[in-house]
């Protein structure tokens, strides 16, 4: 395995685009991930990326910066890129724009064919990474686990940064708003993937009684969620409606646990509504208990160095580099201490090269479980040297 990392700032689309793929360029390059603001023309920057890269471009736009082995590359107009390859690496890329399909499970079908087809190769890929929009990641996600079966999973869904809507994600030289990209990976290198939301668990907790949709929580315990969760943190309803709702519960979200209790997916509210329900950031299902979370800004931040050892650990051995997904979320609630958590990263990595990328949606697995998707987690993913 190798990797490179490119970067720039500056705020012309295509001259962008050329800068941070000169950067990381290499030969034997398989895949290029690359993360961005969603202020440029995505078509032109794509467009310098494919004027120096012969080898499929995957990912999204990030909320308000990424993270390279130089520090935080933010503002207005940046874009990061990491670009894997190697004699022992083979990927297929496919992309589906939700508009086209009847269903988000039929997008996800669909670009897992076409990422198989690119390699002309049928067997279970040894991991897979999917980009998509907000609000419908599990079934874009079913419809790819339909085709290639339950392939361990990392990656994160597309950001804006100012949770309007501004987001997209692109493969190649297709741009969408809304659907799905998935890179399906085969490789004989080792990998590791540690995915968790690092909070506390608290001794509130209830039953889901009542779901509209497949994303608002209406009632917890046959009471009207938002008042209940509001009881849960001694806070006024009022403080909690609207949006404000959404910044309140970064450092105290809502946790679902997996079926063995391995892991605790988390499940962000962000829209506290007039009929007092709560609008989520991920699937809820009727008759499953949520557990209160919590952390402060400063665990937040102390999470990443945490989690970055428990990965280095898992994968057991020398690291070639490191692909992060970090939650936007996480990342405003961190706010201007950005850096600290770039000298976590540095701490742990050293010269290892890495990205982080910024999420509205954040997705993984543990051990035997089913791929997953969060919010306000880490998915943080090791790759090997060989």
């Amino acid at each position: 395995m190798k990797t490179k990392i490119g970067y720039s700032q500056n705020q012309d689309a295509y001259s962008a685009g050329v800068e941070c793929a000169k950067m990381a360029n290499m030969k034997d390059a398989k895949i290029a991930f690359v993360y961005a603001s969603c202020n440029y023309n995505l078509n032109e920057l794509l467009k310098g990326l494919k004027s120096v890269f012969e080898c499929p471009i995957i990912g999204n736009t990030s909320f308000t910066g990424v993270v390279v082995p130089t520090g935080f590359v933010g503002g207005d107009y940046f874009v990061g890129v990491m670009a894997l390859g190697g004699k022992d690496l083979e990927v297929g890329v496919g992309f589906a724009a939700k508009k086209n399909y009847q269903s988000a499970r039929d997008a996800g079908q669909d670009a897992a064919k076409k990422a198989l087809a690119m390699l002309k190769r049928y067997d279970e890929p040894d991991m897979m990474y999917m980009c998509a929009s907000p609000t419908e990641e599990e079934f874009y996600l079913k419809g790819i686990s339909r085709v290639v079966g339950r392939a361990p999973l990392f990656g994160g869904s597309a950001a804006d940064n100012t949770i309007e809507g501004n987001w997209s994600l692109y493969c190649d030289d297709k741009v969408a708003n809304e659907g799905v990209a998935v890179a399906l990976m085969y490789t004989k290198v080792p990998f590791a993937n540690e995915f968790t939301g690092a909070y506390r668990e608290t001794k509130d907790m209830g039953i889901i009684t009542k779901v509209e949709g497949n994303r608002c929580l209406v009632e917890i315990d046959n009471e009207k969620a938002l008042k209940k969760y509001a009881s849960w943190r001694k806070m006024k309803v009022e403080d909690l409606m609207g949006n404000k709702l959404l910044s309140a519960t970064i450092v105290s979200p809502l946790g679902v646990k997996d079926r063995l209790g391995d892991l605790v997916a988390i499940r962000h509210p962000m829209n506290g509504n007039d009929d007092l329900s709560m609008n989520i950031g991920a699937n809820l299902a009727v008759g499953t208990a949520v557990i209160r979370m919590e952390a402060t800004v400063d665990e937040l931040i102390q999470s990443v160095q945490d989690t970055l050892n428990i990965l280095k650990a898992k994968i057991g051995g020398e690291v070639e580099c490191y692909h992060l997904v970090h939650c936007g979320g996480r990342r405003a609630g961190i706010a201007d201490r950005i850096n600290e958590v770039y000298d976590g990263i540095k701490k742990v990595v050293g010269d290892t090269p890495f990205i982080m990328e910024f999420t509205f949606g954040e997705y993984g697995f543990e051990d035997d479980g089913r791929n997953t998707v969060g919010g306000l987690m880490l998915s943080f993913t090791a790759f090997g040297k060989k």
